[in-house]
């Protein structure tokens, strides 16, 4: 059986969103490092808190697996003479690799039979390995951010201040930024701050737990989740649901306590989200609500102490959060002493950035953007949409944003509420945002859709003409996010918006902004989007052959684009998709650098299989036309698949490259017309088959 291994970094506390990753990257890297060093193992598990990082590997070999290496020496007929005697390379061979002629074997290779040498190497002890293993794997840990202190040259996320580190209850010796490891680990820095020997897991766990120390983060959870629960319950109500706040006060804390606090009920005239914002984002608390969703005044504190006097805690966790919500209140009433639209001017003084300009020439710009859209799908909407642009970045220069940044787009539709705005207008105001994130949702209203379009486009096309191009190591405007925000929004309504036209009008409105030609902007701006949507593509499953065949015929309008996409990967799980394919494959093979362009001349048909063919193509020619034009993609690769039978018997009974010139080019050009039918859809070339008939 196996032995233990237990590794624990102790540092000071680590920041919350830090921890999740550093523990998975951790566990990969010590088992790329075992399996280098052939050292067999059993399950690798990682546990930390704020203050720890903690490796735990059990049933690992107590030395490495044995290894028989071969090196290949001369060929057979270079090592021996006519005699059989050896030749001075194959002994050369031999001494080199310390071992006698008697000790070398021959083996077959390709290129024929070799002298070769056989060495085996027998395993090292795992615990010598580790001294050189364990450092690594530690100072290989990345961090978002990481850090030096003292004189010591590693990095590491905060400063270290003991290692733990055990193989089979016996220390692994080595030194790591100036900290010597060793059989000891740390309490909770408050509760429990006295060094602990440990002789292994089970020991250590035991140990570390009644020193106030959670270390398994699932336990922990379970802890939070409980007690918030049961505090909430006190009152009432029930914790309001935020994983990604639950996530982070896991790593906050090393021995969560849960208590509930109160504020004041007139803070709950303040709008929803600043309540929520000031309690989660810069508390780290759960708001409270009732069994209706409507917030109580309440809310529930995790604290990373128990002590006698909870009671004390709690109202100093109280105090903070009323001089927070006491700030939101005084902004939100100095803020709406003015109505929204008079905030749009003081735009002008706010830099979007310094090429393209202020926030209010952005606006402006955009406005146009969405007023185009409006014309081309929604002219009703025009008013609301031009209304809502001029608003959208008004709260930016408020006081609420500047306190509660997060906030910016709730606090403009709450104001554009109270100003009295319409309810729609203040509502995109707010969704023109979205989506913000991956997995976000899309706006609600058509309003935010063009809104959100040509404010995330403008940005996008002015980074690209003045050279802002996102790169492997930076995109700081964020405008991967940004263009896949609106491949979203043109997907998940279904606009059939021309890509290339909308830009043309972006770079219109740049025009004394942009360096670059607008030829080059158009072009990288059209691959730019190209490659997003295929990325999302191919998340979301679609064969890449068969989005890259589309994409080189159309990637303009990309709800076209998807629907071409969908149809043939549903097409492709039919047995009838590989035929088409190499029939048109077939074709382009046989056109490759030909001229076929001249009209086809049913007087030069010569055979039955040709005219049968031409036949065909002149029958499903206009219902091809007509699906084409009305986007009907499946009832598109039905026309064409009537062209199956009658293009292959063409090829198996007609020379299409027949001596005189005029059948020839005839031939040609019938197969032309047909591979622009093909064309049409999707360049087939790039289509993987298996068989190209």
């Amino acid at each position: 059986m196996g032995k233990e291994l237990l590794l624990e970094i102790g540092t000071e506390e680590i920041p919350a969103g830090f921890i999740s990753k550093a523990l998975e990257e951790m566990s990969l890297l010590i088992q790329g490092e075992l399996h280098a060093n052939r050292i067999a193992h059993g399950e690798v598990r990682t546990l930390g808190t704020p203050r720890r990082l903690v490796l735990l590997i059990e049933d690992v070999a107590e030395k490495q697996e044995d290894v028989e290496r071969e090196k290949l020496g001369p060929p057979l007929q270079m090592a021996f003479d006519e005699k059989g005697k050896p030749t001075k390379a194959a002994m050369g061979f031999a001494k080199g690799q310390g071992l006698g002629m008697e000790d070398l074997k021959t083996v077959k290779r390709e290129k024929g039979e070799y002298l070769c040498a056989v060495k085996k190497e027998e395993g090292k002890p795992s615990s010598l390995l580790f001294r050189e293993i364990l450092p690594r794997v530690i100072g290989a840990i990345s961090f978002p951010k990481s850090m030096r202190w003292g004189t010591v040259k590693i990095r590491f996320a905060r400063p270290i201040h003991w290692i733990l580190a055990l193989f089979n209850g016996q220390v692994i010796p080595f030194g790591f930024g100036g900290i010597e490891s060793g059989n000891r680990s740390y309490g909770h820095r408050f509760m429990s701050p006295h060094a602990l020997e440990v002789r292994d897991f089970q020991t250590y766990e035991k140990q570390i737990k009644g020193a106030f120390v959670i270390v398994d983060p699932q336990e922990r959870r379970k802890m939070i989740e409980e007690g918030i629960a049961k505090a909430a319950k006190e009152v009432s109500g029930r914790v309001l649901g935020n994983e990604d706040l639950l996530e982070e006060v896991i790593h906050l804390v090393e021995y969560p306590t849960a208590i509930v606090g109160t504020f004041e009920k007139e803070f709950l005239n303040l709008p929803r989200e600043v309540v929520i914002n000031a309690m989660e984002e810069h508390q780290r608390y759960f708001p409270v609500v009732d069994e209706n969703e409507n917030l109580m005044p309440y809310f529930v504190c995790v604290c990373n102490t128990r002590t006698p006097d909870m009671e004390t805690v709690k109202r100093g966790n109280e105090r903070v959060l009323k001089a927070r919500l006491s700030d939101a209140k005084f902004f939100f009433y100095e803020d709406t002493k003015e109505a929204l639209d008079r905030k749009v001017e003081a735009l002008k003084g706010v830099i979007f950035q310094a090429q393209l300009g202020t926030s209010y020439e952005k606006v402006l710009r955009f406005k146009e953007l969405a007023l185009y859209l409006a014309r081309e799908f929604r002219p009703d909407l025009k008013e609301k949409v031009e209304r809502a642009a001029m608003l959208c970045k008004a709260d930016l220069v408020t006081g609420m944003v500047g306190e509660f940044p997060t906030l910016q787009g709730v606090v403009g539709r709450e104001y554009a509420l109270i100003s009295g705005e319409d309810e729609e207008v203040a509502i995109a105001i707010f969704e023109h945002y979205l989506p913000a994130f991956a997995g976000d949702r899309l706006p609600s209203g058509t309003i935010a859709d063009f809104i959100s379009i040509g404010d995330k486009l403008d940005t996008i096309v002015g980074c690209f003409g003045i050279g802002l191009i996102p790169t492997g190591a930076g995109d700081p405007f964020a405008l991967r996010r940004q263009a896949l925000g609106i491949i979203h929004v043109i997907l998940g309504k279904g606009y059939p918006i021309s890509l290339t036209a909308l830009i043309r009008v972006a770079m219109e409105l740049l025009k004394e902004k942009i360096e670059r030609s607008p030829e080059e902007i158009e072009a990288d701006v059209l691959a730019f989007f190209r490659g997003r949507f295929a990325n999302l593509l191919a998340s979301r499953g679609y064969p890449g052959d068969l989005v890259e065949s589309v994409l080189a015929v159309q990637a303009d309008d990309l709800r076209d684009a998807h629907a071409r996409v969908e149809v043939l990967a549903k097409l492709r799980e039919k047995p009838q998709f590989e035929p088409l394919a190499v029939v048109f494959k077939r074709i382009a093979n046989i056109l490759k650098g030909a001229d076929y362009r001249s009209k086809t001349n049913p007087g030069l048909f010569e055979e039955p299989q040709e005219k049968e063919l031409h036949q065909r193509y002149l029958e499903m020619k206009g219902d091809f036309d007509s699906l084409m034009k009305n986007g009907d993609y499946k009832g598109v690769m039905a026309a064409l698949a009537k062209l199956h039978v009658p293009v292959n018997k063409l090829f198996d009974h007609v020379l299409v490259m027949a001596e005189d010139k005029k059948v020839r080019d005839n031939r040609l050009a019938l197969l032309g017309e047909i591979h622009g039918l093909f064309s049409q859809v999707a360049d087939f070339s790039r289509v993987r088959v298996a068989d190209l008939g």
